[in-house]
């Protein structure tokens, strides 16, 4: 697999994408992008294991196929699914808990829905079938089936999916920790993962996000731990952004967020998400990828943040308990 582009010289250069032009410093490390897809591994038949589970599936079985049910590796952990959380429909409606897995805890590719209301779920869903949520890189195949699937999805099924995901308590798998230098890193299974060849390098201002056992990632064990490492600072930096608004430069967020940062009535929780998944909606709120009714709420908040500012919030935001 190849290496992630590191960020691009700062010349003034222009990317043109699908009629959104975006800088030459473009933060391709927060849009992982698969490469070309290679040779798949065959299934051998062997069963499949994650810890803490006595379940087993084979290879074959942890494919994405619209219609078919996804593998569930702690069935206990979580209530009944409905049809369109656990099997999805054909042709084009992918089971929501292949993605965002049973538990509702999601992966650093997309989004943690366990404990949203019905109410904020439903817009956003709404907001995907608008197409008021591309996302700043339109390559990035699991935003743009969320997109397919939005425009899919019956409201009843949305309806089902939304009150099944309120109800699940939030989880957080991720551990932040501070350092200057990182893993080598490659992309595969739309995220970060360490190089094959090993190494390290400067972190400089990214956020590097990683499974600590690509194998469970990959076999969707939804217990999956992960380590999102950010710049030495960023941790104290967010802090004071968030409790302080950093003299101006944004709004407090436990304004509308909560004083923990764990929601308040339909605004959504933020403490203990994917780092990633943070810095991506601030991005695409800044920069007019992501709109709709609750994103204009946002426009204020993020209009004056640097790239830097959203790692340090994102980190800081992330390290918390959810």
């Amino acid at each position: 697999m190849p290496q992630i582009p590191r960020r691009l010289p700062t010349i003034i250069v222009l990317l043109v994408l699908a009629g959104k032009a975006f800088a030459a410093d473009f933060p391709t490390w927060a849009y992982p992008v698969n490469p070309p897809a290679g040779v798949p591994v065959p299934d051998d038949g062997k069963p499949l294991h994650v810890p803490d589970s006595a379940v087993t599936f084979r290879r074959s079985e942890l494919a994405l196929k619209p219609g078919t049910i996804i593998p569930d590796w702690h069935p206990g952990e979580h209530p009944a699914m409905p049809e369109v959380v656990s099997h999805g429909r054909e042709p084009k409606v992918f089971a929501c808990a292949y993605c965002h897995l049973p538990n509702g805890a999601g992966r650093p590719e997309n989004a943690s829905l366990a404990g949203l209301t019905p109410a904020y779920f439903k817009q956003q869903m709404l907001a995907f079938r608008n197409d008021e949520r591309p996302g700043s890189d339109l390559h990035r195949l699991p935003q743009t089936n969320m997109v397919l699937v939005a425009k899919g999805v019956t409201d009843t099924e949305i309806d089902a999916a939304a009150a099944y995901f309120a109800s699940l308590k939030p989880v957080s798998f991720v551990k932040v920790v501070e350092a200057d230098t990182v893993p080598k890193t490659v992309v595969a299974g739309w995220m970060l993962a360490r190089a094959p060849g090993g190494g390290t390098e400067p972190i400089g201002n990214r956020i590097i996000e990683i499974a600590e056992d690509f194998e469970r990632f990959e076999n969707r064990d939804s217990r999956t731990p992960y380590t999102a490492y950010v710049p030495v600072g960023s941790l104290q930096r967010g802090a004071v952004l968030v409790a302080s608004g950093g003299e101006g430069r944004t709004v407090l967020c436990a304004l509308c967020h909560g004083a923990d940062l764990r929601g308040l009535a339909d605004i959504p929780r933020l403490a203990g998400r994917s780092p990633g998944y943070l810095f991506r909606q601030l991005y695409d709120m800044r920069n007019g990828n992501r709109t709709g009714a609750a994103s204009v709420l946002m426009k204020t908040v993020v209009a004056n943040l640097t790239d830097e500012d959203m790692v340090a919030i994102a980190a800081y935001i992330a390290s918390r308990e959810p």
